[in-house]
């Protein structure tokens, strides 16, 4: 399984992020990939890539989001596939707080597609604004798309565990989430169809008429800290300051309340 080959590259995140290794009494056990019957067509491809014996078999069953799930499973016993497979980097059991990039070279822009296959999204929102998104709840994954997408897309991200379940979801939108998914779906790769077809509908995306780009943060200055405190008003100071009113309605909360200091020259309140 070179990981150099983006083939087995894809396969591996896809496997790492939705796979389950388990071990049996002595040295039985297996690996198992269960999805969606939708997409069993990646699953035929993993099983013509692999060496070794496979099967694929479909169940219907009742989980907590339909009475009739209906999904399709691959599974590989091979002993000497799944040593490779936990060598580089798929642990045996729960493995979804443990798992990270591989140690050895591999294609990163098909790792992250199969991961980002396995739980991740990518597609346009209700509001019609491109996205790409992960959910995860490894650190070591999470950091590494951000330290990857920083150098395709030059925006920055930092993730943080939500507080709901300890999940981090890092998300990419408009032109970021354009120019990630070009790259990450690019002509011919190995990709989930739906998956491939929600990139299609991203690549065509052109910002509409009067939605001006996000502009990049600007740290506050003295001198417009004196012209908020000087208006008193976040309506009027937005137009002078070339912010917007909710970034001066914030400012002006925080001088006001006294958790960052006012300038020493300027009135508190007119």
């Amino acid at each position: 399984m070179d990981l150099t080959d983006p083939r087995y590259a894809y396969m591996f995140g896809f496997v790492q992020a939705d796979g389950h290794l388990s071990a049996g009494p002595g040295l039985k056990g297996r690996l198992s990939v269960e999805i969606n019957v939708r997409d069993i067509a990646i699953l035929r491809e993993f099983q013509r890539l692999t060496p070794y014996n496979t099967s694929i078999s479909e169940r219907i069953r009742a989980t907590n989001f339909s009475d009739r799930h209906h999904s399709a499973i691959w599974t590989l016993c091979s002993l000497e596939a799944r040593t490779l497979i936990n060598e580089l980097g798929v642990p045996y059991g729960r493995k979804s707080l443990r798992i990270t990039p591989p140690r050895v070279d591999f294609s990163a822009r098909d790792y992250l597609r199969g991961v980002i296959d396995a739980d991740g999204s990518v597609g346009i929102t209700g509001q019609g604004f491109p996205f790409i998104s992960l959910t995860t709840a490894s650190t070591a994954v999470g950091a590494y798309l951000c330290f990857y997408a920083k150098q395709v897309t030059g925006a920055q991200r930092y993730i943080r565990r939500n507080t709901r379940d300890g999940i981090y979801n890092v998300m990419y939108t408009m032109e970021a989430a354009v120019r990630l998914t070009e790259h990450l779906y690019y002509p011919g790769c190995l990709a989930l169809r739906r998956k491939q077809e929600s990139a299609a509908t991203v690549f065509t995306w052109q910002r509409p008429p009067g939605v001006k780009p996000r502009g990049k943060n600007r740290r506050w200055k003295p001198w417009e800290d004196e012209v908020l405190l000087r208006i008193d008003s976040a309506d009027s100071a937005a137009p002078e300051l070339d912010r917007s009113v909710a970034s001066c309605s914030v400012r002006l909360w925080r001088l006001k309340s006294g958790q960052i200091p006012a300038p020493a020259d300027a009135p508190l309140s007119q």
